[in-house]
């Protein structure tokens, strides 16, 4: 592995200042003079963060923010806000997977203020792990941000030296940490304060000196945070990074020389990346199911497309298409600023597709009506939104209304039993059985010759049954009245299907009557 660790020192006061120039509306600050973020504490507000110039009137980070007044006149304050602070690091964060897919932010207790990126077997796309390391470098600093960086091949190594090493940009070799880490402070292997104080008190001043050390007092003495923190930055033990996304099974990146605006433009470079994508599907014997479109626009800002498919494919204008639809419901939402620099694209979601000699068999069956369908499905999905195709399938019940159950996955491969002759099923089946007032039937059991449902009164030309249904005693501990329905026509043509809820004298004596769906 070859890990590179970025950190921002001052991130919340780089942020802080870095939206107020975006947003000039709120109240002015002077970087320039003394500045310090509060945060509520006991006791009275507390310095979250400051700027080097009120660094230089002795304050520091816990300080009494009533004691900071005092030590420098005409401090700035502001309001620390860490949630503000971890989203705009996201964003950040979410930017940086144009350099690789694999990108996780440090995982901090008082406020993470930098990130990893997993840049194994992705420096060649960039000449090299020094010229990645100043591509990274110089656009941080265009987007004011002066970081420092370190490539090592354990995430603990990497971040002990972006933090103690003294150049700003450090690549070290390969199976040369411990030679690395040695004169670097115990800080630098991420201890709990409280374990770094008992280790200077004991003489431990630098890494170096617990390397080669025997294990036995120290497991004795300190709990396994201090090995196990020593073993990762050395790579003796695993250290798994938690991805900001999801890793992608495949995954292709263009690299623009010049910026672009227009939908057509990100179709085209989309199209060529499904393009790049199609060999390796074609060899693992697979196809897209879901794939994610990155944006990312020359000022660090960073838009996703997500597109799911109904059947997994590996044709490229299928998916240009498909993208070309979502880019039209999202223009308002997706802003190109100055153009976007990088696209990505990656398919997080694949499975076995069969190969088909679609020549011949287009020739002998006509079309492929399944892939039709599923394409029209993924069509009318982009353009009116997730959720908008829904599917009916059938459920094994005998209650009409619990026969069927509405999916928003569509199974174009979904089969419904044969219709049975015996048993007619309106078309149109009410969400519920709405009262049918005022019915008339010439003996308690027999079928409706009038009734009158929604205000207007109907009467019964020709019915059909009574089709007997109980009711599902073992769903539901409270009783359910046994239902006749009926399939009645009257005089206008309209066709209902109603039912009679209760047994007359055994289950009720006074009948009530429903209508529960609707003929053509």
């Amino acid at each position: 592995m070859r890990i590179v660790s970025v950190w921002l020192p001052r991130w919340p006061i780089l942020r802080f200042f870095t939206t107020q120039t975006r947003d000039p509306s709120g109240e002015p600050f002077d970087p320039a003079r003394p500045f310090v973020l509060s945060a509520d504490a006991s006791g009275g507000p507390r310095i979250a963060a400051l700027n080097m110039a009120a660094e230089k009137y002795g304050l520091a980070v816990g300080d009494p923010l009533a004691d900071a007044r005092a030590k420098a006149e005409g401090l700035q304050v502001a309001v620390h806000d860490p949630a503000a602070d971890d989203a705009a690091l996201r964003r950040l964060t979410l930017w940086a997977t144009r350099y690789t897919p694999s990108v996780s932010p440090w995982s901090e207790d008082n406020g993470a203020d930098g990130f990893f990126l997993d840049i194994t077997g992705a420096a060649h796309l960039f000449d090299g792990e020094e010229k990645l390391l100043a591509d990274l470098s110089h656009r941080l600093s265009c987007f004011g941000l002066q970081a420092r960086l370190a490539i090592a091949d354990t995430p603990g190594a990497a971040w002990a030296l972006s933090r103690y090493h003294p150049l700003h940009a450090v690549v070290m070799p390969g199976g040369q940490e411990a030679a690395a880490l040695a004169s670097l402070p115990i800080e630098a292997l991420r201890l709990s304060p409280d374990t770094r104080t008992t280790l200077r008190r004991l003489g431990f001043k630098r890494v170096g000196a617990l390397i080669d050390k025997p294990r036995a007092p120290f497991a004795a003495r300190f709990e396994t945070e201090l090995l196990t923190r020593l073993d990762q930055a050395l790579g003796h033990a695993a250290e798994p990074l938690r991805l900001i996304v999801s890793p992608p099974l495949y995954h292709s990146t263009r690299y623009l020389l010049e910026p672009i605006w227009t939908q057509d433009a990100v179709i085209a470079v989309a199209t060529r990346l499904m393009k790049d994508l199609v060999h390796p599907l074609v060899r693992d014997g697979v196809g897209a199911r879901a794939l994610r479109l990155s944006l990312y626009r020359v000022d660090g800002d960073v838009s996703i497309v997500d597109i799911g498919l109904t059947m997994p494919t590996r044709d490229p204008s299928h998916i240009a298409r498909l993208i070309d639809l979502k880019l039209e419901r999202f223009t308002k939402d997706i802003d190109a600023g100055f153009g976007f620099e990088t696209l990505g694209l990656a398919v997080t979601i694949a499975e076995s597709m069969d190969e088909q000699q679609v020549e011949f068999t287009s020739v002998l069956h006509g079309t492929h009506e399944a892939e039709r369908c599923a394409q029209l499905i993924d069509h009318l999905q982009q353009r009116l939104g997730p959720g908008s195709v829904q599917q009916i399938k059938p459920i094994e019940s005998h209650c009409p209304e619990r026969a069927e159950e509405v999916y928003t996955a569509v199974d174009i491969a979904q089969t419904w039993p044969d219709p049975d002759q015996d048993r007619l099923r309106p078309l149109l089946l009410l969400p519920r059985a709405e009262p049918a007032c005022d019915v008339i039937a010439m003996v308690p059991e027999g079928p409706p010759q009038r009734f009158r449902w929604r205000g207007a009164l109907h009467d019964v030309l020709f019915s059909q049954g009574p089709e007997r249904i109980a009711g599902e005693w073992w769903r539901s501990s409270h009783f359910q009245p046994t239902r006749d329905y009926y399939v009645v026509e009257d005089k206008a043509g309209h066709r209902f299907w109603l039912y009679r809820e209760g047994l007359y004298e055994r289950e009720t004596n006074r009948a009530r009557w429903f209508v529960h769906g609707l003929f053509a």
